[in-house]
């Protein structure tokens, strides 16, 4: 086990790079959250406030850590962090930790993750959140795969897994 975990960065974002309304998600796909399940379980999830407050409840089977500048915020069911080198301090000694929103959250991790596992979603909707912009050159893609839209999917996407190839 690495003394420090490998960071990714896991989201569902759409053509234009929107990942959320209204301190929730604007669309429906039940194998992109079964996905983030399986990835995610047993690992430590970093996010930010707004994120937690949109989950309601801590996620079973991962650590949660919550990034704040209050030092007064007291959370049920998670740790507060003041940066993400805190929240990457407590996590310190796990395989891995996963930065799973919002855009604020995301703009100061892609500058240091390893990984991006982008669930990109084929459709341009209404969003008042946006992933941040990151370069691909930073990065290679190593998965993708498509899956049509169905009953418990409203759009099409991909899941893709895009690895770090310049030194973080």
């Amino acid at each position: 086990m690495s003394a420090v975990p490998e960071l990714v960065v896991i989201a569902a974002v759409d053509r234009n790079g929107g990942i959320g309304i209204d301190n929730g998600l604007p669309w429906r796909l039940r194998k992109d959250l079964q996905r983030f399940r399986a990835t995610t379980m047993g690992h430590p999830i970093i996010m930010g406030r707004k994120t937690w407050d949109s989950l309601g409840r801590p996620l079973p089977g991962r650590r949660s850590i919550v990034i704040s500048r209050d030092p007064s915020l007291r959370l049920d069911g998670a740790e507060r962090a003041g940066s993400l080198a805190e929240a990457m301090a407590l996590v310190h000694g796990s395989e891995r930790a996963f930065v799973i929103g919002g855009a604020q959250i995301y703009a100061l991790a892609l500058p240091i993750a390893q990984r991006l596992l982008l669930t990109e979603v084929d459709a341009a909707l209404a969003c008042d959140a946006r992933f941040p912009a990151w370069s691909k050159a930073q990065f290679e893609e190593v998965a993708r795969e498509h899956f049509e839209a169905d009953v418990d999917n409203e759009h099409s996407f991909d899941f893709a897994e895009y690895r770090r190839i310049t030194p973080a």
